[in-house]
């Protein structure tokens, strides 16, 4: 819940720790008044903070309640909060009755109240406890008020996940929902059915976001969810605000920009844009020059082993055993830095291999040889056989084999995704992925697509469909990989004798520490303004908000790892 300081006669020390623990901060008048302002719409409406903490949200509603009464003589609306704890609780009534409005605060857990449908106007900011300290009883309980709903949360949600779907239960049909949310709603996976439930069940979804912290000292991005019409959805766009901070929210004006979702349950990432950054993104999504991954085939994950160290090879280690050259197959090795350019060509392979590198994955396909035999043994002894994915397959030493990719995709990246042509036809690892094209565009994708995907629209799209993993790395599973916009069969025709000139620059380029944004200037010249004939200002656009996407990744990486 958030910060409760009980300034009555019972002393509550609330220190930092205590504070994050609980997800309790501060919320800005600003902010309070900005939600109650906009929830609010007659005198007699009847308004609802859960988890209330110091009644901010309250005593703003109150002022909104009392300033409609006074302007139209309709009798006031009442005012009701929940709060778990009891001296938190009685000091949120005093606050509020000492502001002059009537209120009654329930002491309680919010999950076990059952939803009522009977206000107007839902209105907080909800406890924010991340998935690792959200555990036990708290967590069963707001997962089971969650499915009341039909809303299905996964192990990795933290608590606002299912305080927004409870708190919507409890308002009438047409009802309004205004809370203050971690940016998480717009980016993460297990947010998913969340972004589903609200665009389902409400007519209308705004989306107010803030280029600066809202909390001081608090590292967490917040977006405010005004969600309005309840039962009367679905929804199938959002309406999206963009301000600094919370104390602009005064000066907010001016037509909404509109975005649609591409699905209900997608990630809302888009909307972190700027107004002309989005603009130009879903231009170019639009004119039908550009499609998606899974348009030119299938992206699927590599080779699972069980033990990459037992059965990944280095040519001195294999020659070292003995092992005939028909027990070994070619393997990209474990990891992905060596696909940071354009082709895997057996050139690089072998050179891995000579220094060091295990490019061989050992997989005897029928009897082995003595020793194969004497290596496997080796194996036993070292408990390998041991392995989840060993024991369950028989015999525990043959992997089960993933035919070699067209293109390799690395899907663990500081920067951002790439696509390499698979030139030596190696297997590959769960370390990366393989995308498999289709026939009719094989030899196109293959000599064109790792190079034209280096261009700014594909990197910015790689950041609304990713996901923010430890530390900052953007990571992309296949079912994510499918949606990356990337240009079109017959765009990259089209352009090919154009971006065959810039090759060897762009792999010049890819060489060079930082070189991915010197190598996407080449491409965007090419195939963004030469061929698609695109303004340098929306390129730049594209360029720009890839940056700042980055930048708040990276961001919130950093902070994952510290304090905040």
């Amino acid at each position: 819940m958030k910060l409760c300081r009980v300034t009555s006669s019972l002393v509550v020390v609330d220190g930092a720790t205590s504070r994050k623990a609980r997800g309790a901060f501060f919320t800005p008048a600003t902010l309070c008044r900005y939600v109650a302002d906009w929830a609010v719409r007659t005198a007699a409406d009847q308004v609802l903070e859960p988890s209330c903490g110091e009644a901010a949200f309250l005593l703003a509603a109150g002022e909104r309640l009392d300033t409609l009464a006074r302007a139209t003589g309709v009798p006031r609306g009442k005012l009701d909060g929940v709060e778990l704890h009891e001296g938190s609780a009685r000091e949120a009534e005093r606050l509020v009755r000492a502001a002059g409005h009537e209120v009654r605060v329930k002491v309680s857990d919010f999950f076990l109240l059952a939803p009522t449908g009977m206000y107007d106007a839902v209105v907080g900011n909800p406890p924010y406890v991340r998935y690792q300290d959200f555990s036990g009883l708290a967590r069963s309980r707001s997962r089971e008020a969650a499915l009341r709903a039909g809303v299905p949360l996964t192990g990795l949600a933290s608590s606002w996940a299912a305080f927004t779907v409870h708190a919507a239960l409890f308002l009438k049909t047409g009802g309004r929902l205004g809370l203050v949310l971690p940016a998480e709603l717009l980016t993460v996976n297990y947010a998913a059915e969340v972004r589903r439930f609200l665009m389902e069940r409400f007519a209308r979804v705004r989306l107010v976001l803030f280029t600066e912290r809202v909390f001081p000292g608090v590292l967490e991005e917040v977006v405010l969810l005004l969600a309005d019409g309840y039962e009367q959805g679905p929804a199938d766009h959002c309406e999206l605000h963009q301000v600094r901070t919370a104390e602009d929210l005064s000066t907010l004006a001016g037509v909404a920009r509109l975005w649609k979702p591409q699905t209900a349950e997608g990630k809302w990432t888009p909307s972190l844009m700027s107004t002309s950054a989005l603009e130009a993104y879903i231009a170019v999504e639009s004119a039908g020059d550009f499609t998606t991954l899974h348009e030119w085939g299938d992206t699927t994950l590599g080779m699972v082993t069980g033990n990459n160290r037992y059965f990944a090879l280095s040519p001195a280690r294999a020659r070292e055993l003995g092992l005939r050259s028909g027990e070994l197959l070619a393997l990209s090795p474990p990891g992905s830095s060596h696909l940071r350019g354009l082709t895997f060509t057996p050139a690089a392979y072998s050179a891995l291999g000579a220094s060091g590198s295990a490019t061989l994955l050992f997989r005897p396909p029928g009897e082995p040889s003595a020793a194969a035999r004497a290596y496997i043994e080796a194996g036993k002894r070292l408990e390998v056989d041991a392995a989840y994915k060993c024991r369950v397959r028989s015999p525990w030493w043959r992997v089960p084999l993933v035919k070699p990719a067209d293109l390799l995709l690395t899907y663990m990246n500081a920067d951002t995704p790439r696509l390499c042509t698979n030139r030596k036809a190696a297997h590959h690892l769960n370390s990366v992925h393989g995308v498999y094209l289709r026939p009719a565009w094989r030899q196109l994708g293959m000599d064109l697509l790792p190079l034209a995907t280096l261009n700014s629209m594909t990197l910015l799209g790689a950041e609304t469909v990713g996901r923010a993993y430890g530390g900052g790395m953007l990571k992309l599973e296949p079912k994510e990989a499918d949606l990356l916009p990337v240009p079109g069969p017959l765009t990259l025709d089209a352009a090919r004798p154009m971006l065959a000139a810039i090759r060897p620059q762009v792999a010049a380029r890819l060489r060079r520490p930082r070189g991915l944004l010197e190598a996407a200037k080449l491409v965007d010249d090419v195939l963004l303004v030469g061929e698609l004939g695109m303004a340098r200002s929306d390129v730049k656009e594209l360029r720009e908000s890839h940056a700042e996407l980055t930048a708040r990744r990276v961001a919130r990486g950093k902070a994952s790892r510290g304090t905040d």
